[in-house]
């Protein structure tokens, strides 16, 4: 949660001299980077065995639309305030609550009817001018 945080407000002060695309694909060399560092000292090369095509297939669409999303993120957040921005994106789990329970059958608890309900709230107020 605190990296969470940190990452959006640190990326905008990034992005003061240079477009949000050449931002971003500086971001994201890092991030290519630091992960596999990750893997290695992690000794997780290995787990490449395990893949299947369909696997590869659902983290290949992840990628795509990762990087959709991000590249929307970072050219919203290069013109507009970095905690609205946020704020809107975080409304995304309402797109994950839908298809979890659509596509993985995941179930829905009174817990998580009522924090949809709040967070609707929470976008409705936002929006509101």
């Amino acid at each position: 949660m605190v990296f969470a945080g940190l990452t959006s407000v640190i990326a905008k002060a990034g992005l003061r001299n240079v477009s949000s695309d050449t931002g971003l694909a500086i971001r994201t060399s890092f991030v290519f980077l630091f992960i596999w560092l990750n893997m290695v000292i992690f000794n997780q090369i290995k787990d490449f065995t395990n893949l299947t095509k369909k696997d590869v297939l659902f983290l290949g669409v992840s990628a795509a639309t990762t990087t959709l999303s991000w590249i929307f993120y970072y050219k919203a957040i290069k013109i507009g305030n970095v905690s609205e921005v946020a704020l809107i994106d975080k409304a995304s789990i309402l797109i994950t609550l839908f298809l979890s329970f659509l596509l993985l059958q995941e179930q829905i608890t009174w817990k998580i009817s009522v924090g949809t309900i709040l967070i609707l709230g929470g976008l409705f107020i936002i929006a509101w001018k």
